[in-house]
């Protein structure tokens, strides 16, 4: 089926173009949502009439795209979610989810606006591309974390692994304090007794040791 492009379409071709695309991607995409129109002889003339006013207004959209990609790309949004300790995400997040951290932070995005190549199952960092015109797309990371201070810590670089790795060696450190605190105070029970002239089960030992000599 031929089209012509009302405004530029990735992989496709740019605004005036008269292309050949699949009959379905035509009728349930290009067409609802006004990016083409049946290369018909009336569509073709009536476009070439319009054609002055629709390059001025996507002029126009596009310089606004422009002013806020600059302000959006690279920002950085988080998301809690709930995951194990694996890091694996209970669900996944979806372009509604980023959409809406965008949104709450002053920018104003649309879900389908957002693309995910792949799904966001885990925890992390995840760049994500936000398409704000045809001509124009910013990337956005979200920090997808289980806490606020989790997000902290995973914005200065650290993974979720390297974090499950200090927690563990951080308790590991408090097992071992515990024992060194419990075998002190063994040792100054031991002392006390001494010094008071208290037979020690060590002292004992020896005793029944000299007799049987």
């Amino acid at each position: 089926m031929q089209v012509i492009l009302l405004e530029r379409v990735a992989k496709l071709g740019q605004m005036g173009d008269v292309v050949d695309v699949k009959s379905g991607y035509a009728r349930n995409y290009l067409l609802p949502q006004g990016k083409a129109l049946s290369a018909s002889d009336a569509n073709i003339a009536n476009f070439e009439a319009q054609k002055a006013q629709l390059e001025a207004r996507n002029l126009e959209t596009r310089k606004e795209a422009e002013a806020l990609a600059a302000k959006l790309d690279g920002q950085q949004f988080v998301v809690i979610r709930s995951a194990s300790d694996a890091g694996s995400l209970y669900g996944s997040v979806t372009t509604r989810d980023a959409a809406d951290v965008a949104t709450e932070e002053g920018f104003s995005i649309d879900r389908k606006q957002v693309v995910i190549e792949r799904p966001i199952k885990e925890l992390g960092l995840h760049k994500v591309l936000v398409t704000l015109h045809p001509e124009v797309t910013a990337t956005i990371e979200l920090n997808v974390a289980r806490s606020p201070d989790e997000a902290e810590l995973q914005a200065s670089g650290k993974s979720i692994q390297e974090l499950a790795a200090e927690e563990e060696a951080a308790a590991e450190f408090e097992i071992a304090e515990l024992f060194d605190d419990i075998g002190s105070a063994a040792s100054d029970d031991d002392d006390l007794a001494e010094a008071a002239g208290v037979e020690t089960p060590e002292d004992s030992a020896e005793t029944e040791d000299d007799t049987k000599v």
